[in-house]
């Protein structure tokens, strides 16, 4: 005996608006359009936003293979392919949603022209059209709106290719919003681009050319690729799994002594040190997720800490991996499968903390050449009530001053004491919490006379006092925290000239 079934098909306006909702910001919204651009074989995509007011209008424009009709059609179908089904090993969709729901998240009007052995096809959706008639159902019109046809002109002329219009874009233009608002949205679009395809965009011979403006997109490498002050990178290591092989390389970048001013600003990343740790899950060299530590941990899932903000971790998956995964319509969100988890947990485990190592640099300053200890001004005494930070009466600069103290020494020692019980570590990790960045320390930012008006005082007195020679004192001086990092400085003192 058969059961009884009824037809119950999604009412085309209410399913379209609540599509809108999904939670795309601008840049992943457009990503996701270009990753069509590359499923297509594209290796141009061309990103022009004009500014009109609620006229505004934003067109992706690439040199694929493009589509005839029925595959224009098809493209613009919801849900017309299975997410189950087999896919290319080189495409970089999934649910057949992208394309609408991306748009629809930013726009009202979404057209799509293209173009495939010189023939043209052109469809799009208009929601203010559809609901107009609410019980039209799912309707695609033929052809750009009335006043449109300028801005697919770009193809005439192509014998393949696809543009995408965004015309009515009311998630983006709203109430108050000025042209100001439309260039900065512009310099976040780019800044997200960068990161997403940045695999895709570096190198001699890039896999993709973007433009937005005509401006090409700088790629932006989390990984820091050959900088010479990275200090450490794991080899990549591979994890066979039945939906094809897992790849992971850990690194750990350069402290911020270590860079200069534009390269500590430009490495941030667009969410700063700080929100950008953890792992960078790629499928196809495309970024899915940008930092995070995917809900790995131990008694509890790590967060995002200042004192790990060095580590970074490039996992790749293969695009048969969405499902175990758990890669969401949006490719914002991915979820290691539990037979990963403890692979996973231990190589984080170890990057975090060589990380940490790296970030408490200035607690604990590399060797001198030849190895030879760096005379540090603070030293930590651990005690069973925790860790106390002590001045270092060995120092050279606090020795020199209780040497030469006399009857002074005692009153020295006590304001030495009263600094030591007085540092405001508390103060500090606030700061350092609220603001994403390290207090300065170490004259950084000083200029160079300030160094040497201190370092000269140093340096006069081991020559005096102690007897040494121009070139004992130096090397004394760079066996000392923090002169150590000024070589240059250091080299200047006691040159006549």
């Amino acid at each position: 005996m058969s059961s009884k079934t009824r037809s119950a098909p999604p009412r085309a306006m209410a399913m379209l608006e609540s599509l809108r909702g999904l939670g795309y910001s601008a840049g992943a919204a457009l990503a996701d359009i270009i990753d069509n651009s590359i499923s297509a074989g594209a290796t141009e995509v061309r990103l022009d936003f004009a500014w009109e007011g609620t006229q505004s209008r934003i067109t992706i424009l690439d040199d694929g293979h493009g589509m005839s009709d029925a595959e224009l059609e098809s493209a613009m179908r919801l849900g017309d392919k299975n997410p189950l089904d087999a896919r290319s090993a080189q495409d970089l969709g999934r649910f057949g949603m992208g394309l609408k729901t991306a748009s629809f998240s930013q726009c009202r009007r979404l057209t799509v022209a293209t173009v495939k052995d010189g023939a043209m096809s052109c469809l799009r959706w208009d929601l203010d059209e559809l609901a107009a008639d609410p019980d039209g159902g799912w309707l695609l019109f033929e052809g750009p709106a009335k006043g449109s046809m300028p801005f697919i002109s770009s193809l005439r002329g192509r014998k393949a290719g696809t543009l995408v219009l965004w015309e009515t874009m009311d998630r983006i233009v709203t109430n108050g919003y000025v042209s100001e608002d439309f260039h900065d949205l512009i310099d976040a679009v780019e800044s997200h681009l960068a990161m997403v395809f940045h695999r895709l965009l570096q190198g001699s011979k890039p896999k993709l050319r973007l433009l937005i403006n005509g401006r090409a997109v700088a790629p932006w490498d989390p990984f820091m690729s050959g900088h010479p002050a990275k200090p450490w990178s794991s080899p990549v290591a591979h994890h066979a799994t039945a939906y094809g092989t897992v790849a992971v390389q850990a690194h750990v970048l350069p402290h911020r002594d270590k860079l200069t001013g534009k390269e500590f600003e430009d490495n941030a990343g667009p969410s700063g040190w700080t929100a950008q740790q953890g792992f960078y899950v790629y499928r196809n060299e495309r970024l899915l997720v940008a930092g995070g530590w995917l809900g790995l941990g131990n008694s509890r899932a790590w967060n995002r800490e200042e004192a790990h903000r060095l580590a970074r971790i490039r996992l790749d998956i293969p695009n048969t991996a969405d499902a175990d995964w758990k890669i969401d319509v949006r490719k914002s969100t991915a979820r290691p499968p539990v037979s990963l988890r403890p692979w996973l947990t231990s190589l984080a485990e170890n990057t975090r903390d060589r990380a940490r190592r790296v970030f408490a640099y200035r607690g604990t300053p590399a060797p001198a050449k030849g190895n030879v200890p760096i005379e540090q001004a603070w030293r930590v005494d651990r005690v069973k009530a925790g860790m106390r930070y002590r001045i270092d009466e060995a120092h050279p600069s606090v020795a020199a001053v209780l040497e030469s103290a006399g009857t002074l020494a005692p009153l020295i020692r006590s304001m030495l004491r009263v600094i030591e019980e007085t540092v405001p570590v508390q103060r500090i990790w606030l700061d350092t919490a609220e603001h994403k960045e390290t207090p300065r320390t170490g004259f950084e930012g000083e200029p160079s006379a300030a160094v040497i008006e201190v370092a000269s005082v140093l340096f006069d007195d081991l020559i005096e006092r102690k007897g040494l020679s121009i070139d004992e004192a130096r090397r004394s001086m760079l066996r000392t925290e923090p002169f150590q990092k000024y070589q240059a400085l250091i080299a200047k003192l006691g040159d006549k000239k």
